[in-house]
């Protein structure tokens, strides 16, 4: 990182405990929307809005404030199965929550098998080969709060994400930074993308196995799924959670879960690759501190 590149975060870094003191009133529906799209895709809590600002000088947790408890409940349901290009209209599908008391594995050297391999390079290559991707998601906060909205992904660094009114938060990455705006507060907050999991699901080209830390590869009948954990001195141990279908290889939704042990679950439909994005929907205005709207 050169020099001026390093001041500049220095400054954001500094500039967002400043914002983050003064929104501490925020409304715990709003702040559960912020981490999981830094995190990434999800993911998305420190792998959010605690640790994406930097690893050198994170926002103090206690500034945040979290739901007190997590959802005791566990109920499933069966992913898409139709088609996930065309942009044809599906029902919006009941986010699969995982067991908040699973077990994971606790080392950090974690072997697989052939098969785990195999099914973590399918992944891969799957994610990176998608350029353009646009479609609906269907949240689940900690405090099992639905929210939904619209998102687009332009390759390489690019997204957007769109929650549906009366919610005021919409989130941008236009390809060095991300913004995370809201529009009744009239407030944008910034962070190096570089130090976000989003980064992840940007990039041109990912290999899981080697480019991440790969802690668990699983499948049934209906999921693939494989969790990659970030363990950071400062601010603890995050874990994101992909899961794609078991029978057609589509992303189906992905789980962050943040250093205090919160999920929050984001399933994605109408899946659409082949649309065109207008390039404007991820443009950050930085002297003005704001974006267009979507």
């Amino acid at each position: 990182m050169s020099e001026s590149d390093h001041d500049r975060d220095e400054a954001l870094i500094e500039n967002q405990k400043i914002r983050m003191a003064k929104r501490f009133a925020l409304p715990v529906t709003g702040v559960a929307l912020v981490p999981v799209m830094l995190a990434f895709l999800a993911t998305a809590s420190s792998f959010g809005i605690v640790s994406t600002a930097a690893v050198a000088q994170p926002i103090p947790p206690q500034s945040i404030p979290v739901p007190k408890s997590a959802p005791k409940g566990r109920d499933g349901a069966e992913g898409q199965r139709g088609p996930t290009t065309t942009g044809a209209t599906q029902t919006p599908p009941t986010p699969f929550i995982p067991d908040p008391h699973r077990n994971l594995p606790l080392s950090i050297f974690a072997t697989f098998d052939d098969k785990q391999k195999a099914q973590a390079s399918k992944i891969s290559s799957y994610l990176s080969s998608l350029q353009t991707l646009v479609g609906n998601f269907v949240q689940v906060g900690p405090d099992g709060t639905k929210t939904k909205g619209q998102f687009f992904i332009q390759k390489p660094g690019k997204v957007r994400f769109e929650y549906d009114a009366p919610n005021p938060i919409a989130i941008v990455a236009d390809g060095s930074m991300v913004a995370v705006r809201d529009r009744n507060l009239a407030t944008q907050d910034l962070y190096p993308l570089s130090q976000t999991p989003l980064r992840y699901l940007l990039s041109d080209r990912i290999d899981l196995m080697k480019d991440t830390n790969v802690v668990s590869v699983t499948a049934d009948d209906l999921y693939v799924s494989i969790t990659i954990e970030e363990r950071q001195l400062l601010t603890g141990t995050s874990r994101l959670m992909l899961m794609v279908g078991a029978k057609d290889g589509q992303l189906k939704q992905w789980t962050v879960t943040d250093p205090q042990g919160y999920d929050t679950t984001v399933a994605v439909y109408n899946l659409d690759t082949s649309r065109k994005i207008d390039p404007g929907m991820f443009k950050i205005d930085m002297s003005e501190k704001t974006f267009p709207p979507g």
